[in-house]
């Protein structure tokens, strides 16, 4: 098992067009931590449903997307404070080489989405075949 450290976990924080409309798109916080058996990432996305939730893999991209709709206020109110993020939002992880998106599996519970990633088996290790007199 390839173990990692911190230092060489690199993730981009780019924000993600979802639509070609103007919506207010927005990136949802995350937190990524290494365990003995691969990386865990959680995103935090209160208020929404499985069904709108999208995570698709390419290369070493983990792309989490979906929409969390804004149904529950009363048409023409006026704010005094606004601070949870509602519409469009995606996110990129670039995981490190040496883990294994495509064993990843995901769970939605409690508002926090929670993607663990295991360490890539190792790779085979050079060996040497033994040439003998006998013809098989």
């Amino acid at each position: 098992m390839q173990k990692l450290n911190s230092a060489s976990l690199q993730f981009s924080k780019r924000r993600i067009a979802i639509s070609k409309d103007h919506d207010a798109h927005w990136a949802p916080n995350i937190d990524i931590y290494c365990t003995e058996t691969g990386l865990v990432i959680k995103v935090e996305l209160a208020g929404m449903q499985r069904e709108n939730l999208e995570l698709s893999v390419e290369g070493n991209r983990l792309h989490i997307s979906g929409q969390r709709p804004d149904g529950c206020r009363p048409p023409k109110c006026k704010f005094f404070v606004m601070e949870i993020n509602y519409g469009a939002f995606g996110r990129i992880i670039e995981v490190p080489e040496g883990c294994d998106l495509s064993e990843g599996k995901a769970c939605y519970q409690n508002g926090f989405l929670r993607i663990d990633v295991p360490y890539a088996s190792a790779p085979s290790r050079p060996r040497t075949i033994m040439v003998s007199d006998d013809q098989a």
